[in-house]
């Protein structure tokens, strides 16, 4: 079992931290957590669905801590649809074992962004994923322009280019 990482899990963390914790400098926002038993397979590291679940998470964290989204305020939920997602694994993680997952936007388009993730412990990196999300209207169905708000912080934070 690997020493505790003494940072709060599951909140947005510093820069100075994620360097620290060997985290590539081009993400600027991440945060830590331990793997849990319910996450194993049969083999004893993480089950690969479950890195999913982390990016979504992370997601979230994300959009709050960047001011894009109050998923907490009734009216102020985005409807959001993953489009696609990929993740490419590099070296299994095991029980109790601490990870930071850090992310960034990489691009956008009219209605959806284009997010790239990393999962990092021991200060390499264990796994990354891209996703493309693309923002609705309240039926699901019909896409939704991105408010100049949100592009003018994804870029401004993370660099994000118009892909037209």
């Amino acid at each position: 079992m690997s020493p505790p990482m003494s940072m709060p899990l599951l909140t947005p963390l510093d820069i100075p931290t994620l360097r620290a914790r060997g985290v590539p400098d081009v993400f600027n926002i991440g945060q830590a957590d331990r793997v849990r038993f319910h996450e194993l397979d049969v083999l004893n590291h993480v089950n690969n669905a479950v890195y999913l679940s982390w990016f979504e998470s992370f997601r979230v964290a994300y959009m709050r801590d960047y001011g894009i989204a109050n998923f907490a305020a009734a009216g102020e939920r985005p409807v959001l649809v993953l489009r696609n997602v990929d993740v490419e694994y590099k070296a299994p993680l095991h029980l109790d074992e601490e990870y930071i997952v850090v992310g960034r936007s990489l691009s956008y388009r009219r209605t959806s962004w284009k997010m790239q993730y990393a999962v990092v412990a021991r200060g390499q990196v264990c796994a990354v994923g891209h996703a493309v999300i693309v923002l609705m209207e309240e039926d699901a169905v019909t896409r939704k322009a991105l408010p100049q708000e949100f592009i003018d912080v994804i870029a401004r934070k993370d660099g994000a280019v118009f892909e037209g």
